[in-house]
This record gives C-alpha cells, sequence and structure tokens, in this order.
C-alpha cells in the first residue's frame, strides 16, 4: 500500500477507495464497485435518442485496469449494472469478451438493481444480496442495517472553496450506512444534502470522501453547500 492511500473505515473494516468510484477491500481481496449502468446510451438508442454507444467500453475498461491494479479475486457489482434488463442481450462481442475475461479472473457477484431485477447468464452469480465479513452488501439504501453498504443514489458532494465550487461523486458513510459513487461512464450524481439522503444519513457522524482526477479528499461535512 502506497504511504498516500486514503482509507475509508467503516463498520470496523477497513477499505481503500479508488479514484475511480471503486472501492477495494483488501481483507477480502475484493473490489466493490455500483451503479455501472452499463448499456445505457444502446437503450436510448431504442428510445430514439442517438448517442455515441461508448460507454460500456469506457467503464469495462476502467474496471479491468482496477481489477489488475488491485489483483482482487473477487468482484462485488452492489447493482444496477445494466441499464435495462435486456441491456446484457445488447452487449457487443468485444464488452462480452471482456467481461468473460473478468469473470475468469475473479469471482464475479452481480446484485440486483431497480434497473436490472433479472438475472443473466453472462458468467458469475446473481443474487439480491450479499452478507460478508459480518457486512450486508446491497442496491438500495436503507436505515437500520448496521453494516449496510449499498449504491442506488449516485452520492456526490458540492463544497465551496478557495473561491469556488466543486461537485464531484463521492462515497458518504456515517457508521451504519455507507453508500458508494456511480461508477458507470454515463451516470449522473446527486447531491448528499438532496431530501433523497435526509432520512437515511446521520449527518453528525457523515464522513465523506469525494472523488477527484486522479486523487481523493476527505471532505469536511461543514464546507457541503446545496
Amino acid at each position: 500500500m502506497r504511504e498516500d492511500t486514503q482509507l475509508l473505515h467503516f463498520a470496523g473494516h477497513v477499505f481503500e477507495p479508488l479514484a475511480s468510484g471503486a472501492l477495494y477491500w483488501r481483507a477480502e481481496n475484493a473490489l466493490l464497485v455500483a451503479d455501472l449502468h452499463l448499456e445505457k446510451m444502446s437503450s436510448f438508442a431504442r428510445q430514439g435518442q442517438l448517442l455515441p454507444p461508448y460507454d460500456t467500453g469506457l467503464t469495462l475498461k476502467r474496471l479491468d485496469s482496477d481489477l489488475t491494479a488491485t489483483g482482487a479475486r473477487s468482484l462485488i457489482a452492489l447493482g444496477d449494472s445494466f441499464h435495462r434488463d435486456y441491456g446484457p442481450q445488447s452487449l457487443s462481442h468485444q464488452d462480452r469478451t471482456t467481461i468473460a475475461q473478468m469473470c475468469a479472473r475473479a469471482d464475479w457477484f452481480w446484485l440486483s438493481g431497480n434497473h436490472d431485477p433479472a438475472p443473466h447468464a453472462l458468467g458469475g452469480q446473481c443474487m439480491a444480496q450479499l452478507e460478508r465479513g459480518g457486512l450486508v452488501l446491497t442496491h438500495e439504501p436503507r436505515r437500520g442495517t448496521p453494516g449496510l453498504m449499498a449504491g442506488h443514489l449516485h452520492p456526490a458532494a458540492h463544497i465551496y472553496i478557495n473561491g469556488r465550487a466543486i461537485r464531484r461523486p463521492c462515497f458518504v458513510n456515517d457508521g451504519q450506512l455507507l453508500i458508494l459513487p456511480a461508477y458507470g461512464a454515463s451516470t449522473g450524481n446527486l447531491n448528499i444534502l438532496d431530501r433523497a439522503f435526509a432520512d437515511l444519513l446521520d449527518f453528525s457522524s457523515l464522513a465523506i470522501t469525494m472523488l477527484g482526477r486522479d486523487r481523493l479528499y476527505p471532505v469536511s461535512p461543514r464546507r457541503l453547500i446545496a
């Protein structure tokens, strides 16, 4: 581990967040990602919105790089891995091959999300949620389950610093619930001061790690702006 590695402490465990939005769990040799939203642009094309369909390839390239860099033997995707249930059928041959190669290198756990609740046959295991190391890994965040790790909300920190406003995806947790940023190349984000987070997180115990271009930054809740 490099000396400048940013560590994230949650529910008695230590994680290494990556600037890509992935979370490496060294004790379990597992890489966690949320909200890949693969084939998002192709789903828009089906609706007549012809946008460049490069999002899946970009996301998988970054994921493959993170898997190589960490050497993780487990890959856990916390739901909404595809933008629609029919996403696996619209994958290009190259993207399907990339997924197969990653499945051969690591045990891939696909957790179902609200966008992709149905299982598929791309390799790995499809399930609703996963319990590991005393933690509960799932897609949608909820209160009342200590040690819950989820995605779904695409959290972002909006801060004012050095005379300008900055908004970037972030990891956010209150010691009971941890929400990962969206990993996909074409995903948006939601300010963690939005009402969607208000009933989920204890803001008096908030820990925020914001993604920079090539590094991570701890953020004080006092710097947050709407």
